[in-house]
């Protein structure tokens, strides 16, 4: 493992400073043991940092830096990206905190990009107030797929439960039209390298669910199951991945059939969100797969209603945090044991 995975510097970007996007972060690093598995920035300013916290008890106490060769370890940093005051107005939707929650996202990106951080943890947006002339993406992933290399995918993490998308952020209506062979083979692969290089797994299970109720029921409620997915998954399991399916998705879940494979992969947002966040809700990470760097945020949103409230549960971001780190290390033992595989002496006659 590299000297630098030793001291993992964790970029936040600090989402929408009228949710709870700030609060679940003061919280999470509220633990000094925090600061003994990485070093937090914070891509925001450290007088509204100060703000937040004297919303609730707290002694976290931050460390202001104008530039990113002042990180200092051991210390909760917040990385000025403004100086002037922001009017916060807790639970109201408003294009100028948008505008701030992606300056903030759009700065920690480069810095990712530039190697000054080592992963990125995002805090929630609301992708409605984020929208301008140069910001036109539905979400996250979306601009990280843009500016990163590889193919970004959606993944649900909780422990050994993974739930990948073949679709994310595409309509219901348009679903269908989405999955192509091309399509099904790219993402079952990155899904496979992931599983690989993310998380150790040398020979990974990978289960997928179908389209339609009953996967078609032979073509009775629809034909996608037979003439699209069954023929891709084929493809690829002869190709040498553990890929197996379509399964029901309506009993795959419940029956606990999801516990003997190392990801699920659903064929549209919701088939694979809502039975994820009912297993796992307020300990479940999204994770970026498929990205030259690592990216997690918490599994739920700006939480309007409760914040400003010291109601907001912090566990799902310090999830997050745990598996950026996590994710690095694994990859820096994969390209080490990479560079350097094992050689079987001969044996000497």
């Amino acid at each position: 493992m590299s000297k630098k995975a030793e001291n993992i510097i964790v970029g936040i970007s600090i989402g929408d400073l009228n949710g709870i996007g700030s609060e679940v972060i003061v919280k999470t690093f509220e633990d000094p043991r925090m600061l003994e598995l990485c070093t937090p920035v914070i891509f925001a300013n450290a007088k509204i940092l100060s703000f937040v916290r004297k919303s609730f008890p707290s002694t976290v106490q931050f460390h202001g830096i104008d530039k990113l060769d002042q990180i200092v370890p051991g210390k909760v940093n917040v990385f000025n990206l403004w100086r002037e005051g922001v009017d916060i107005n807790l639970g109201k939707n408003d294009e100028k905190i948008g505008a701030y929650a992606i300056k903030s996202f759009v700065a920690a990106t480069k810095a990712l990009k530039e190697d000054l951080i080592d992963v990125l943890v995002t805090a929630p947006i609301n992708k409605y107030n984020i929208q301008s002339d140069d910001f036109k993406f539905p979400g996250h992933t979306d601009y990280l797929d843009q500016e990163l290399e590889g193919n970004a995918l959606m993944m649900m993490v909780q422990d050994n439960l993974r739930v990948g998308l073949l679709t994310d952020h595409v309509p219901l209506n348009e679903v269908a039209s989405h999955l192509t062979e091309e399509l099904i083979v790219r993402k079952i692969e990155t899904i496979r390298k992931s599983l690989i290089e993310d998380f150790s797994i040398v020979k990974p299970k990978i289960a997928v669910l179908g389209l339609n109720p009953h996967c078609g029921d032979g073509g009775v409620i629809g034909k996608e199951d037979d003439l699209v997915l069954k023929p891709a998954l084929k493809k690829i399991f002869d190709g040498g991945t553990m890929v197996f399916g379509p399964f029901p998705a309506d009993g795959f879940f419940g029956s606990g059939q999801y516990e003997k494979y190392d990801a699920v992969v659903a064929t549209y947002h919701d088939q694979g969100l809502i039975p994820f966040k009912t297993l796992s809700f307020g300990k479940g990470v999204n994770y970026t797969a498929g990205l030259n760097k690592v990216r997690t945020s918490p599994d739920h949103g700006t939480a309007y209603d409760i914040a400003g409230k010291d109601m907001a549960d912090f566990n799902s971001f310090k999830e997050a945090v745990y598996l950026a780190i996590d994710v690095f290390r694994s990859r820096n033992v994969y390209e080490e044991i990479s560079k350097k595989p094992l050689k079987i002496k001969e044996k000497q006659l």
